[in-house]
C-alpha cells in the first residue's frame, strides 16, 4: 500500500465516484491523505459506504452530484470544485458507462448521443473547465479511465462505447503534448473485465466465465486492483516522468 501520506495537501477530483473503480480511487487517495472532491453521480442522496460519509463530516470528502447529460451538468460541477478548490493537483475522468449494447442497425440517434456525451463529451468539457485549476498546481496529473475495449473493439452492442473510449485515450496522448509546459502531464487507465456492477448490468454470466477462462491469471479483476495504478500515475515522486500513457490493468488478457 501507498505512504499514508502520499497525497497529504493534495486536491484530488475523481468523476464517476460513487460506485465501483472511481468509489475505490477516492477511498485510496482518501487513505493517503488528500482531500478528494466526490462526484457522486446524478443523486446526492444514494447510498454512500460509510467511510465517505466520515470523510465528508471531517472535511476531507466533498461529495458533488451531477449530472453530466444535463446541458449545464459538467460546468455546474467545475463550478462546485472551484468553490472548494483554489487548485487541482489530480483530475481523475472516470465517469462513463456503457448505457446499453445497440446493435449497429438498430442504435438510434439519441442512443449514440447519449454513450458519446456520457463517455467522451463529458471527459473533455470537465478537463478543459477544471484547467486553471489544475495550472495551477505546477505539477498536477490527469488520469483517464478507457477501456480494453478501446483496442479489441469490445463486444457485439458495445461499438460506440468502445469508440468513445477510443477518442479518450487519442485525446489524452495529445493533451500530454500540449499541457506538459504546464507541468501537467495526462495518463490513462485501461481497466480489464472488472467485477462491478458495470458487468451486472451489461454481461451475462456465462459470459464472464467465458471471459475469465481466457484471462492469463484465471480470474475477473476487481475495483482494488485497479485503483493502485491511477495512484501511481497521480504521485510526481512516483512517475514524475511518464505522460502520454495507458497503463492496461487487465491479467494479461491481452496476451491471448
Amino acid at each position: 500500500m501507498f505512504h499514508p501520506k502520499l497525497f497529504e495537501n493534495r486536491s484530488v477530483v475523481v468523476t464517476g465516484a460513487g460506485r465501483g473503480i472511481g468509489l475505490e480511487v477516492a477511498r485510496q487517495f482518501l487513505d493517503c491523505n488528500a482531500r478528494v472532491l466526490v462526484h457522486t453521480g446524478r443523486d446526492r442522496d444514494r447510498d454512500l459506504p460509510e467511510f465517505l460519509l466520515d470523510a465528508e463530516s471531517e472535511r476531507r470528502a466533498f461529495l458533488v452530484p451531477a449530472d453530466f447529460m444535463r446541458e449545464n451538468g459538467t460546468r455546474d460541477f467545475a463550478a462546485a470544485a472551484a468553490k472548494v478548490f483554489d487548485r487541482v493537483d489530480v483530475l481523475v475522468n472516470n465517469a462513463g458507462t456503457m448505457v446499453g449494447r445497440f446493435p449497429a442497425g438498430e442504435l438510434t440517434d439519441e442512443q449514440y448521443g447519449h454513450v458519446v456525451r456520457l463517455n467522451q463529451t463529458s471527459v473533455v468539457e470537465v478537463t478543459r473547465a477544471l484547467l486553471p485549476l489544475l495550472r495551477a498546481s505546477g505539477q498536477a496529473a490527469i488520469i483517464n479511465t478507457v477501456s480494453i475495449s478501446a483496442l479489441t473493439g469490445g463486444s457485439p452492442g458495445s461499438a460506440i462505447y468502445s469508440a468513445s473510449k477510443a477518442f479518450v485515450a487519442t485525446y489524452s496522448k495529445a493533451l500530454a503534448r500540449e499541457l506538459a509546459p504546464d507541468g501537467i502531464r495526462v495518463n490513462c487507465v485501461s481497466p480489464g473485465t472488472i467485477t462491478t456492477d458495470f458487468h451486472e448490468r451489461y454481461s451475462s454470466k456465462e459470459k464472464l466465465e467465458q471471459t475469465r477462462r481466457t484471462i492469463p491469471l484465471q480470474r475477473l479483476g476487481t475495483a482494488e486492483d485497479c485503483a493502485p495504478t491511477y495512484l501511481f500515475l497521480a504521485a510526481p515522486t512516483l512517475s514524475g516522468y511518464i505522460t502520454g500513457q495507458v497503463i492496461e490493468v487487465n491479467g494479461g488478457q491481452l496476451i491471448c
